[in-house]
């Protein structure tokens, strides 16, 4: 399964915070590849120059805990904008283009993301 963190989940991973035990596996199931978009990688740098994030430096590098970027591609970026208005954060509608382009499984808490079709597991 090819999974894409959204980027509550990428930071309770991270912190070892609770999430569900079906993504907690998922995650940690070496046979899975999951991905770290770089919106994740930009929301967290906004939030953290803001002020309204204390992370450190090592939740930027995603291949720590063996995942795989991804980059954010024209394609995805116009996919993106085209999709219907069920949800106004851009690096959400962001994430759900990426997984929906790239066939990958969104873990996520945020219900409103499965209105747009994408694969969701539960965080």
């Amino acid at each position: 399964m090819n999974l894409l963190p959204d980027t509550h989940v990428l930071l309770w991973w991270a912190d070892e915070q609770k999430i569900s035990s079906e993504a907690f596996e998922a995650i940690a199931d070496p046979d899975n590849i999951v991905y770290v978009s770089a919106a994740s990688i930009w929301e967290i740098s906004i939030k953290r120059a803001s002020g309204k994030l204390k992370v450190d430096d090592a939740i930027f590098d995603v291949r720590i805990d063996d995942f795989e970027p991804l980059s954010i591609s024209h394609d995805d970026a116009r996919l993106a904008g085209s999709l219907p208005d069920h949800h106004r954060d851009p690096f959400d509608r962001m994430l759900v283009a990426q997984a929906l382009a790239h066939d990958l499984v969104l873990v996520t808490r945020d219900s409103q993301l499965g209105l747009y079709g994408a694969n969701i597991l539960p965080a």
